[in-house]
Parts: structure tokens; sequence; C-alpha cells
């Protein structure tokens, strides 16, 4: 059926990923009931299967501690294909299909009997995977139970891979902390080689990001340019227009740094920042990355306030609607201090970018949602033109409107010579094409071996490093607290406090996004 379906995939999509399919496996879903699972994980997988990237012989298990038949998971499977916004559209028959391919085990993830019943199911769907015993195991659970659920699959021996392959991802958060993070690293590497650990950061599979090393690596033009002789320093922003949407819980103790700094953005600035690898494998690209973080100045904390600042939203206005503060929300505590705001002023102490400062923000209840990775270049040393110069921009969206605009000057028509900033604007549509899932990349990727995506432990351990002197002045926890006495200190539908404005003038100022 998958070859039936195969055969009316999009072109586009289907041109780039044959040779990539990978070898018969089980994909094992822990959390296959959870959010995650149906909003993201179920279309991804979907959307693989139907332009037969996954083969024949493929299944899904999914495991979650709510009682449940296979054929009530199968029904809540295929209602989650139906109702989410990601699952492409299926072809006639395919989601009948799909449905005969999942099975379900529930139990308590604490006990061996729920890994008994997924080694049952392994063994029977290798059996008719001609014997081949390959597995892959997602772990779409909190972080609680990652270590519970790694173990317990190692009692079983489900991580042996004398007759297969066996992979497992972990998602974020990787830890909460430094000495958290290598606790969990010790834990997985009890049971499991690195090389079969997949760290996955979603963001990393959006087509931009990839780009990036695209545009830098593949076309002489920019990488001659990507360096201190040439770039006045680099803007990176994550802009969010939602506020918690129910996740009080989890973010009044992970706030921005945690949330998005420590993961996402770093992995972006190690992207930015890294050096041409020798070649374009897992290895040496994050060899490279971690080059760049370790080269990235720590920050001790008592200078954070320098170079760091943070913020709250209040209440405020965003599309015309009033919205509450922070401190509104649901279920977060009186007088909370949690940063819903954050900017630093990074310095990497390496050749390329000494005295480039690499300044990046995350925020909620900002105007619009947006990512963009901005390389702002130097003005020409000579002042030819009356009314000054812009600084020309490089600039990838990585959401939302995927693409790539580079802004320069250009006379304008008339007699005088009077510049104007013009924009040339690709944008990932230009292809004729649906992007995919982010999730679908990784995935495929992690069911090939191919790791090139995925942080590797030394990675997760920098990057860390790399926050922990803003963690221990900025968490309640911390004996080096210092709690705001200014919060909040921004309007909600507002592009931050004032002190970011500060942070990165006052010759230079954040992009109008």
């Amino acid at each position: 059926m998958a070859a039936e379906l195969a055969a009316n995939v999009n072109p586009f999509r289907a041109g780039m990923r044959r040779s990539r399919a990978p070898e018969p496996a089980t994909l094992v879903i822990f959390g296959a009931t959870g959010d995650l699972a149906k909003r993201k994980l179920l279309p991804a997988v979907f959307g693989l299967w139907q332009d037969g990237l996954l083969g024949s012989a493929f299944n899904i298990v999914g495991v979650g501690r709510q009682e449940m038949t296979d054929e009530q998971f199968k029904d809540y499977a295929i209602e989650a294909l139906k109702t989410s916004k990601e699952t492409d559209t299926p072809q006639p028959g395919a989601l009948e299909k799909f449905r005969e391919l999942l099975y379900y085990e529930f139990g308590d993830f604490g006990a061996d009997e729920v890994y008994g019943k997924v080694k049952a199911q392994l063994n029977e769907a290798e059996d008719a995977h001609g014997g081949r015993k390959n597995a892959l195991f997602y772990l779409s659970t909190p972080p609680s139970l990652f270590e519970p659920i790694s173990n317990g699959l190692g009692r079983l021996g489900l991580q042996d891979q004398t007759e297969g392959w066996r992979r497992i991802i972990v998602e974020k958060p990787f830890g909460t902390d430094l000495a958290s993070a290598r606790h969990l690293n010790d834990t997985l590497h009890g049971v499991w080689n690195e090389s079969q650990v997949y760290r996955i950061d979603h963001y990393l599979g959006k087509e931009t990001v990839q780009n990036l090393m695209a545009i830098r690596f593949g076309n002489a033009i920019f990488e001659p340019l990507w360096n201190r002789s040439f770039v006045d320093h680099i803007q990176i922003t994550n802009a969010e227009d939602l506020g918690l949407e129910g996740r009080a819980g989890y973010y009044e103790e992970a706030g921005v740094v945690r949330d998005m700094l420590q993961n996402h953005l770093m992995q972006v600035v190690a992207l930015t920042a890294m050096e041409p690898p020798a070649a374009f494998d897992a290895d040496a690209i994050r060899d490279e990355k971690v080059k760049a973080l370790r080269a990235i100045r720590r920050i001790p904390v008592e200078r954070v306030s320098e170079v760091a600042v943070r913020g709250q939203y209040g209440p405020g206005t965003l599309d015309g609607e009033h919205v509450p503060g922070y401190r509104e929300e649901p279920n977060v505590q009186e007088g909370s201090g949690t940063p819903t705001y954050v900017a630093v002023k990074y310095e990497i102490d390496n050749w390329r970018w000494q005295g480039v400062p690499f300044y990046v923000r995350s925020g909620k209840r900002l105007p619009k949602k947006v990512t963009e990775i901005a390389v702002v270049f130097k003005r020409p040393p000579l002042g030819l033109f009356p009314g000054g110069l812009e600084r020309n921009v490089l600039a990838f969206r990585i959401q939302p409107d995927e693409g790539v605009s580079l802004k320069f000057s250009s006379k304008t028509p008339g007699q005088e010579n009077v510049l104007r900033e013009v924009v040339m604007d690709f944008r990932y549509d230009a292809f004729g094409a649906q992007l995919e899932s982010p999730y679908s990349r990784l995935l495929l990727d992690a069911m090939v071996g191919d790791a090139t995506l995925f942080p590797r432990e030394d990675e997760v351990d920098q990057a860390w490093q790399i926050v922990s002197g803003i963690l221990e002045a900025w968490d309640p926890a911390s004996p080096h607290y210092v709690p705001p006495t200014d919060f909040p200190n921004y309007d909600a539908g507002t592009w931050g406090p004032d002190e970011a404005d500060q942070l990165i003038g006052p010759d230079r100022r954040w992009r109008r996004l």
C-alpha cells in the first residue's frame, strides 16, 4: 500500500528522500496518548509513510499509562490525524491502511511488565519484518520519566543491537541545569551507547535552520564575508505572541532561559558561529558546533546584569484585544519573579568572531510570532553618499514564512544620488511545495541513523555551561538569586523592556520584525 501511495507523492518531496528509506523497523512511542504525539508525531509519521519513505515493513507501538485496547488506540490515532492541521491530505484508503500498523500497550513505566509487553510486540513485528530487529524508542513523556523508561528498556535488553539497530529519542528539556543534564547523560549511558541516543530539538529540523549551512557553505558570495572583518553583529530573535496557554506549572519552573535560551537558541548560535566542517556528516558538524560553543565567553554571576536583560509582561493589547499580565495568568504564583523575556549579549573568543557581539532575545506576549537570524554587516568605510548609509542585513526567517532576505542600499530614481534600502526576498514557497514538519525530517533521520541534527552530549553540556551564570542570578533556588524589583517591566504587545534597547545600543538597534 505504501508503494501505491508513493506513486502519487508530491514530486518535490519524493525526489529528495528515496535514497534515505530506512530498514524495516518499529517505532515505539512512550507517551503515545499525550499532546506531542497527537499534534506532531503521529501526523509526521503518517506523512512519511504516505510518501512511501518508511517502506511496507513498518509498525508503530504506542505506549501509555492510559488503559486502552489496540482498537481504541487505533480510533484515537486516526481521529488525531483527521483533526490535526499538520496531517498531509490523506490519499484514498490511506488512513485505513495506516490504522493496521498501530498497536498499543499500557502500564506503569516504573514496572517491568509494560516493557515485557513492548518486547513481545517487537518480537511479533520483527517476525513480520523478516527477522530484522530494528526499533526506535521515542520518549514523548515528562522528563521525570526519561530515566525509568531508559532503565526499564535496559533491564529487558531492548537496547541490544546484536541482531539489528536500537535507538532512543529523548525529548526536551534535557535536564534543568548543568548537574541534572550530566546526571541524565550518565543514566542514559548506563544503558545506551552515545551513538544510540538522539536528543531531539525540533528547531534543528526546520528548513531555514538547515538552510543556514547550505547558504553559507554552498555559495561563494557569503562565506568570505562571514567573519569579524565584515560583520558588525548578529541578532537572533525568537518572539512569541502567546502567553502561557495553560502551561503555568511548567513555565513557572523553567522560565524563558530554560524554555528557549539553553536549547533552541544556543543551537542556533552554534550553527551561526561554527567553522566550516571537514565533511557534511554528523560528527564533523557537531564537532564544529561544540568548538563554537566552547569559544563563547562564560558570564560570571556577578556580571549577568551587565550583559543580560530579563523581563516579565504585564497586561496589554494584542491584535486589538486586551490580554492579561503574566501574574494574572491561571496558576501563576502571586508576585512571581519568573522571567518571560531575555536578551543577552554573547561574545565569542575566537579568530573569526572576536569583537562581534551576538545579541539573542526571546520573549512571550511580544507583538508577533517570529524567529529570525540576522547577520548585520558593517557600513562601508567611506561615506560617499549624503544622508549616511544603513547596514546590509542577511536575514534567515525560521518562522513563519520561512525564507531568506538580503537588505542593501540602492540609488533612488532621480537627479540626486540618494540611496534607499531595498530587499531581495526568497521564500520557501517558491519551490512550489508545502514544507514538511520538522518532526518528519528528524524522525526519518533517526531511523536512517543520521545524527547530524541531534545535539550530542558535549553540545548539551556546553549549552548549560553558557547559561549557568544567568540561571544562578535569576533562579530563586540559587544562593546568588537577585530578585527583580521592576516586574512586570513590559506591556504585552510590545517588544520587551527598555533595558533591552540599551543593551544593544546606542549605535545599534533591534530589527523591526
